[in-house]
This record gives structure tokens, C-alpha cells and sequence, in this order.
């Protein structure tokens, strides 16, 4: 039998990308990999918000620039794990997590 993922999951998965992501140099962040990571980090702040807020619309995370988004992938990622772990337990919150580890594994 297969354990459930638990948001301790989600913060292993996050501190492993984000871990990946802050010692790259310049040019593998200009050649892409830091828009994935904004994209990344904006996508799981989008999905934190809308578990904490669900009737809210989402704010977008700002580009604060190419050396910052390791840690913004780690904030936004550890805030969607805070938010799972205080949501009402459930399909849904158990999907949104599932979903959550898809992208970073995606990454």
C-alpha cells in the first residue's frame, strides 16, 4: 500500500528545487531556467492563496529578478504546504497537493 502524500512532502519536493535553483549561475538562469522557476514560484503562490482565500482573486507574485527566484519558489512553496496543512482534509486538499508535487517534480 502507497502512503499519502502529506504536505511534509511538499516541503522536501520544494527545498530540493529550490536548493537546485539558488547556486545556478547567471547564465543557466538567463537561459531559462529562472523563468521556469518565476513561473514555478508564481504557480504554487497562486494555488497558496487560493486555498487560503478561496472566493479571493490571487495576487501575482512579483519578478524580483534571476537571483531571487530559488528563495521565491521556496516561500511560495512552504506558504501552499501552511496552507494545506490548516485546510479542511479531503479530496481537495489532498489533489492540490498531489497537483503541487507534480509541478515540482516537472521542474
Amino acid at each position: 500500500m502507497t502512503e499519502r502524500p502529506r504536505p511534509d512532502d511538499l516541503d522536501a519536493a520544494v527545498d530540493r528545487v529550490a536548493d537546485r535553483v539558488r547556486p545556478m549561475p547567471e547564465s543557466a538562469l538567463r537561459r531559462g531556467t529562472g523563468a521556469r522557476g518565476l513561473a514555478l514560484a508564481r504557480e504554487l503562490a497562486r494555488r497558496a492563496q487560493l486555498v487560503e482565500r478561496p472566493d479571493a482573486p490571487p495576487r501575482e507574485l512579483p519578478d524580483d529578478g534571476l537571483y531571487v527566484v530559488g528563495d521565491q519558489v521556496a516561500v511560495a512553496g512552504h506558504d501552499l504546504a501552511h496552507a494545506l496543512r490548516a485546510a479542511p482534509p479531503g479530496p481537495a486538499a489532498e489533489a492540490e497537493l498531489a497537483a503541487a508535487l507534480d509541478l515540482l517534480r516537472a521542474f
